[in-house]
């Protein structure tokens, strides 16, 4: 009887995960250059994608030929195609298409934060703070709008299962869908929009298209500063508290909590990952974000945001699934 072969070891994913960077450079090319739509439409040939695109045949075939390799593209008889995720996400023929993400994913202050992890890890923390500076996040709101269409549509549609909804605080709104998504599905519902005026200026274009500028308000400054009002019986707090500490974010939740109708609700939507904080993948390896890019912060367990909750004086904190995306809300009433 042959005896069980034992493990070896394996160079070739260490290799692999050594250049994975250029996994994220050749989507990003193929994006440039619309190959994934142009391969949607029917154009299946490097010679062919090659003639619409402009490019050199051989960067073309280089190119494509690696992405198939790494699963992003088909390939059979010199024919390439989209597997279903590519042609969901990656193609412009699709109303789910992200593909202007990598604006900002691939924003060159954002990868500089990942160009010395050694030095980040001895600070526990990134020296450039991202948070100040307007341009990357009038970026973010122009560019993230295809990966968080459907978080704030899941988002919205648990939200109207809660309760009456009339008005809604949309804090660190950046594109607004969250509040638009709130608005879209109640017409009684009101929603002041609360970021830097830059920031604002993309929040209210979507709010326009989306056809609820009439009940949006746009609010600037910061949320630490800033008059907030007073009544809301919905506050939206998106993607944000990751970005800090937890004092500061108990400090920020008790000047939300104190702005709110009694009884109201807060959404906190965040990448939450498990007490092991390996798993889920995409919410745990946030944290490794969190650590690169800014000074505090990181990517908070359901225990960690519940306890913020609790010590801004919310009650009953809980969370749910935003499916099929990988973030959660913590929901908690004032």
């Amino acid at each position: 009887m042959a005896q069980p072969t034992a493990p070896q070891p394996n160079l070739g994913k260490i290799f692999d995960a050594m250049n994975a960077y250029q996994i994220s450079m050749a989507i990003k090319g193929a994006l440039a250059l619309e190959l994934f739509t142009h391969i949607d439409e029917g154009i299946a040939t490097a010679e062919d994608l090659a003639k619409r695109s402009g490019a050199t045949l051989k960067g073309v075939r280089v190119v494509c030929d690696f992405l198939a390799v790494n699963g992003l593209l088909a390939k059979q008889a010199g024919r390439y195609s989209l597997p279903l995720d590519s042609k969901f996400f990656l193609s412009k023929r699709s109303p789910a298409y992200v593909g202007a993400a990598v604006e900002f994913l691939h924003h060159p202050r954002l990868m500089n934060c990942f160009s010395d992890l050694s030095a980040t890890m001895m600070r526990g923390g990134a020296t450039d703070d991202i948070l100040s500076d307007e341009g990357i996040w009038e970026e973010y709101a122009r560019s993230m709008t295809g990966i968080v269409a459907a978080v704030a549509r899941a988002a919205a549609a648990l939200l109207q299962q809660g309760g009456p909804i009339r008005n809604v605080l949309d804090i660190a709104a950046g594109h607004g869908l969250f509040g638009i998504q709130v608005a879209q599905s109640n017409p009684e519902v009101h929603v002041t929009a609360l970021d830097s005026a830059a920031v604002l200026k993309v929040a209210v274009q979507n709010a326009t298209v989306a056809g609820v500028d009439s009940r949006y308000t746009l609010l600037s400054g910061s949320a630490f500063d800033v008059d907030l009002g007073s009544g809301y019986d919905l506050v939206l707090l998106p993607n944000f508290i990751h970005a800090l500490d937890f004092a500061p974010n108990v400090a920020l939740l008790k000047r939300i909590r104190e702005a709110m109708a009694p009884g109201g609700r807060i959404a906190v939507i965040e990448f939450v990952p498990n007490e092991d904080r390996i798993s889920p993948p995409s919410a745990a390896a946030f944290g490794l974000m969190m650590l690169g890019s800014l000074p505090g912060g990181d990517a908070y367990t359901f225990a960690e945001i519940a306890a913020m909750l609790t010590e801004s004086g919310f009650k009953n904190p809980k969370m749910e699934e935003l499916l099929p995306t990988p973030q959660r809300m913590v929901t908690a009433n004032a």
